[in-house]
C-alpha cells in the first residue's frame, strides 16, 4: 500500500446505526465533508482496509462518520482505535514552514562546515521532540529536531544543515 497520511482517529461508536465518532487529526477538519473513501488503519495489527464513506457531519470538534459495512453499534465499536487515513497524494499541502515527516526521507544531511553526515531514513516521534534517523552506510545517527541543531532545511534541494553538539556524531 502507498504511504498513508492520518487525518483522524475513531474514538467510539455514535448512536445505534453504526456511525463512529472521530477526533480530527488534521489542520482542516472540513476535509472530511469531501471524503468518499478512506483507509481504516489498525496500527496494532498493521492492517489497512479501504471503506466507502456514506455520511459525514460535524458535532462540535468531532466528526461523525457513517461507513459502509458498519450498520450496528457492535460493528462501530469494533472500529474504535483505528486511524482514518488517506493516500499521501491526497494530503493537504503543509503550511508555511511546515512539512510531513516522510518528506524528509532521502534528504542529505550535512554539518554547517560541509561534512556529509548521511541521509534521513526516517523520523522517530519523541515526547519532547522528534529524532531524525540519519544513515550513512552502516552507521546510524539520531539527530534531535530542535532549532539549536537543525540550522537549515531545504526540501526543494533535499538538504538539511545541522550543527551537532560535540560528540553527537560519534555515538
Amino acid at each position: 500500500m502507498d504511504r498513508l497520511v492520518v487525518i483522524g482517529e475513531i474514538v467510539r461508536p455514535h448512536g445505534l446505526r453504526g456511525e463512529v465518532r472521530v477526533t480530527p487529526l488534521t489542520d482542516d477538519p472540513e476535509r472530511f465533508r469531501h471524503l468518499t473513501t478512506c483507509v481504516l488503519w489498525d496500527v496494532a495489527r498493521d492492517e489497512h482496509e479501504t471503506r466507502r464513506v456514506t455520511g459525514v457531519r460535524r458535532q462540535g470538534p468531532a466528526v461523525i462518520l457513517a461507513l459502509d459495512r458498519s450498520d450496528s453499534v457492535d460493528a462501530a465499536r469494533a472500529l474504535a482505535g483505528r486511524l482514518i487515513a488517506l493516500p499521501a497524494a491526497e494530503a493537504l499541502p503543509p503550511g508555511p514552514g511546515r512539512f510531513y515527516p516522510w518528506q524528509l526521507e532521502g534528504c542529505r544531511v550535512m554539518t554547517e562546515d560541509g561534512r556529509e553526515v548521511g541521509r534521513v531514513a526516517g523520523v522517530e516521534r519523541g515526547p519532547a521532540h522528534d529524532l531524525w534517523v540519519v544513515r550513512d552506510g552502516e552507521r546510524e545517527h539520531l539527530i534531535p529536531a530542535v532549532p539549536e541543531i537543525v540550522l537549515d532545511l531545504d526540501l526543494a534541494a533535499r538538504r538539511v544543515v545541522v550543527r551537532p553538539p560535540e560528540g553527537l556524531l560519534e555515538l
